[in-house]
């Protein structure tokens, strides 16, 4: 009978005079054993129960004589004297009876060989063989011992609401299984330590078991041979199972090692599978000194040096150690060049303690520079590639081409693609280098488009490896975006993002792959692609730390795109506060800060995104994928009159556009910011131009079509000729191309300026259409807003036939509405816009709720409104 788990010997029903803390009478494994031992044939009466230290075997026995006992048969829980006689009437219960000498188990055998005996002999599954084996064998045939295991989660849950009083939360089952392996005996421990130290609620937290279960532990773990107590040392600090390994770190014979393992799991200790629990890793770091605990680390680490093997679990307990010498230094080396290649925020502190342990600091400066790079510490990065850079040749190759490559990847990611460019012009022309795909979105992005095709022609037969194919699709993706299609372009960039979700060195890239694919995306209009590929990013922390940030911009990006401005704000916060985003990140982070308090008409809010905005740009030159958030900027600067602040950069722009050949996918989304900045400031000479551009790259795609007929029929609606139907399929056309904002406000500009009143009404019916449909469009689920930042208003929707009753009078759904918006300090023409109606409409609502809440000024109908709206909440 094998128990499965431990479950039905630990699960039992709390009796009263029940044997012992176990509190197990009625056990059905206990019931169920004592039915097949009483009722069997006269010569079958006998059983074996066998498990680990700590899995039951004793409170089974202790059950099983209480059953006995209340049956009337006498239980003898001792072995037999020599000349003792047999008693028919007696049952013999024996524990531990791997602890039996040879005599002594010749006494049981014979004892269990006389006619009636009933006899139940538990021991542990090591020592084996001898008498012992061939009496297990003897009383188990036909039916096989009684196997006693760990619990499983079920009979943790039950041990916990036995020994605690109270049904225990899934957490604290979960984490009670994990801390013990489901050791019946561990989990009592840890369960009434927890309950007598009343830390219930503290252990996942401080991560710190009770101190009495710990000093429990400390002295079983003392009294177990010396052997045992290396082999369970040696698999804390992180050795394998490898006979050869834990031959030489424990001075046994390999040929040994099997027999000892099985002599630990035989204790309890250690799982049969080799592991030590955290609950006994934890005792093992707090009763085993120090100094014995560094001798065994350090004697691993060089044992795994030699051999060839993985040194990054022994190496990572070094750190902080205080061992040096040459030895360790390689080890914590090679333990960084494994981290590293598995991309693990520890490389970056094991190669620190290589230099503090001896090793040559700019012999390791490159590779700290990327562990660096890694764990997004751009300054640490760039200060180590810079001691490379300044001599190259004091250091190998390889280790000055990394440095050049961690350099040219920060500078990227801090906006500085010119000089990113240049450090890769200098790769070259370098022995130690020559061209690299790396560069040729660098090279793309500042207009040097022919140098970039030289490189795509001098780096073809690259070796077919994962992070190659992934460089040569983003290569060869961004050139496309210029000289090639953008489906072609967006194809082999999601590509590339979706390789690099199984390669390590993503984070020596000048910009994320999935980056640039959202930007090609929104640039196509294609905001589902471009949520798509970034919630795959997110989800995989594609490019590490380094790149976090930015793929959460570019989803409130596509967020205020899609005119969900509540869920941008929330992932533009979640993004980082002001002042820690690198320059490339906060050109956009301060680019959606302005977009979102224009389109939600918040002047003030407009006003403080805008002074972000002026430093922003002035630390970021304008390369390629800085497009979208300066043609965010060039519209709210027209809003603000502040057109001559952003125009250099718009000059600059345009200037990298015509080297590029005035590619379509980039130039179309610039050429409709500019024709909305010249709309808001009234420069018709301006919008003319940009709107004659559109119509040139109208047939080059789905987006460019829909730009260029809205930019026509505002145009027309400004001049006063209001064509309804072609207004609304325009404004639908942008809906479509993921510009639902800007095609509800062409709908509401257009209405305004109708003259026929059922024209009107349906292009206002059109923009509210729009506008619903860009709130309940689908977006990223934003993380927890940052608390401290303001938001914006947030208007709700209520019918207009609704009401809202209060103790000063009563409004309708949409008087709310323009009162909260009143409130938040918009003009009549601003909330207009923001609702779709004339600002003589707006006035006509503020006049109206006036007169019916009895406000003498316009102080006491601010008191009442925000009365009203607070009510309202």
């Amino acid at each position: 009978m094998h128990i499965s788990g431990g479950r039905t010997v630990m699960t039992a029903v709390k009796s009263e005079g029940a044997a012992s803390d176990s509190a197990l009478a009625g056990a059905p494994a206990a019931r169920r054993l004592y039915r097949e031992v009483a009722s069997a044939p006269r010569t079958e009466r006998r059983r074996v129960v066998v498990g680990p230290g700590g899995s039951g075997k004793s409170v089974l026995l202790g059950v099983l004589e209480a059953l006995y006992g209340a049956a009337g048969v006498t239980v003898r829980r001792d072995v037999p004297g020599p000349d003792e006689p047999f008693d028919p009437n007696a049952a013999l219960l024996v524990d531990d009876a791997h602890k039996l000498d040879d005599e002594a188990l010749e006494r049981v055998r014979a004892w269990a060989a006389e006619p009636g005996s009933q006899v139940v002999l538990a021991h542990r599954p090591w020592p084996r063989g001898g008498p012992l084996a061939s009496i297990a064998v003897a009383f188990g045939a036909g039916r096989g011992p009684v196997v006693l295991g760990p619990l499983d989660r079920p009979g943790v849950a039950a041990r916990s609401n036995l020994l605690l009083g109270e049904r225990p939360t899934a957490e604290l089952v979960d984490l009670v299984f994990e801390q013990t392996g489901g050791s019946p005996d561990l989990v009592d421990r840890l369960l009434v330590g927890l309950r007598d130290d009343r830390a219930l609620d503290r252990l996942g937290s401080a991560g710190e078991p009770p101190t009495a279960v710990v000093r429990q532990l400390g002295y079983e773990i003392d009294a177990q041979p010396v052997a045992v107590r290396e082999l369970l040392l040696g698999r804390t600090v992180g050795a394998p199972l490898d006979p050869e390994v834990l031959g030489a770190l424990l001075d046994v014979p390999p040929g040994a090692v099997g027999e000892l393992l099985d002599q630990a799991a035989a204790t309890g200790l250690m799982a049969t599978d080799g592991a030590v629990v955290p609950l006994l890793r934890h005792a093992m770091q707090r009763v085993v000194p120090a100094a014995h605990r560094l001798v065994l680390q350090r004697r691993l680490a060089e044992i795994q040096l030699d051999a060839g093997g993985s040194v990054l679990v022994a190496a990572r307990g070094l750190i902080g150690s205080g061992a040096t010498g040459a030895r360790v230094a390689s080890a914590f080396e090679r333990a960084g060049d494994e981290a590293l290649r598995e991309c693990l925020p520890v490389a970056a502190d094991l190669f620190a303690a290589a230099v503090e342990a001896g090793a040559p600091p700019l012999a390791l400066a490159a590779r700290r520079a990327e562990a660096a790079l890694l764990v997004g510490d751009l300054d640490a990065a760039l200060r180590r590639a810079d001691q490379v850079l300044a001599e190259p040749a004091a250091v190998d190759g390889a280790a000055a081409r990394r440095a050049v490559e961690v350099a040219a990847a920060v500078l990227a990611h801090r906006g500085m693609l010119s000089r990113s460019a240049e450090l890769y012009r200098w790769l070259a022309t370098q022995p130690f280098g020559g061209p690299t795909l790396l560069a040729v979105p660098a090279l793309v992005g500042i207009g040097a488009l022919d140098e970039a095709r030289e490189i795509l022609d001098a780096t073809s037969g690259r070796l077919p490896t994962v992070l190659a194919g992934a460089e040569a699709l983003l290569a060869h993706g961004i050139h496309d975006t210029v000289a090639g299609t953008p489906t072609a372009a967006l194809s082999q960039l999601t590509r590339a993002a979706a390789l690099l979700e199984a390669s390590g060195r993503a984070a020596l890239l000048p910009d994320s792959p999935a980056a640039l694919a959202a930007l090609v995306a929104i640039h196509c209009g294609e905001l589902d692609v471009a949520q798509s590929v970034l919630g795959q990013a997110v989800a995989a922390e594609l490019g590490g730390r380094v790149v976090a940030a930015r793929h959460l911009l570019l989803q409130a990006l596509v967020a205020m795109h899609r005119g969900a401005s509540v869920q941008a704000r929330a992932l533009l916060q979640s993004a980082s506060d002001p002042g820690r985003l690198e320059p490339r990140d906060e050109l956009l982070a301060a680019a959606l800060d302005v977009g979102l308090a224009r389109r939600a008409g918040d002047l003030a809010g407009l006003l403080a995104g805008w002074r972000r905005a002026r430093e922003a740009v002035v630390r970021h030159p304008v390369d390629l994928y800085s497009l979208q958030p300066l043609g965010e900027l060039v519209v709210g600067a027209a809003r603000l009159n502040e057109q001559g602040w952003v125009q250099p950069y718009l000059d600059e722009a345009e200037a990298l556009l015509d080297r590029l050949g005035k590619p379509p996918l980039w130039a179309v989304a610039l050429h409709w910011s500019g024709l909305q900045a010249a709309i808001a400031s009234n420069a018709g000479a301006t919008a003319q131009r940009h709107a004659a551009a559109l119509d040139r790259t109208a047939p080059t795609s789905r987006y460019a079509t829909a730009v260029a007929g809205a930019g026509r029929e505002w145009l027309r609606s400004l001049a006063g000729d209001v064509d309804a139907d072609a207004v609304e399929s325009a404004a639908r056309g942008l809906h479509s191309a993921g510009l639902s904002w800007e095609g509800g406000r062409l709908a509401s500009q257009a209405a305004i300026r109708c003259r026929d009143r059922k024209s009107m009404n349906a292009l206002l019916g059109c923009a509210r259409a729009l506008q619903a449909g860009a709130e309940a469009a689908p977006s990223a689920a934003p993380a927890e807003a940052a608390p401290g930042r303001a938001q914006p208003v947030r208007r709700v929707k209520v019918p207009e036939q609704q009401s809202t009753d209060s103790a000063a009078g009563a409004i309708s759904g949409r008087e709310r509405e323009v009162a909260e918006l009143v409130l938040s300090g918009l003009t009549y023409k601003q909330i207009g816009e923001q609702l779709f109606i004339s600002a003589k409409t707006v006035e006509n609502h503020v006049a109206r709720m006036r007169q019916r809440l009895g406000s003498g000024s316009r102080g006491e109908l601010f008191a009442h409104l925000r009365m009203l709206v607070d009510e309202g909440k």
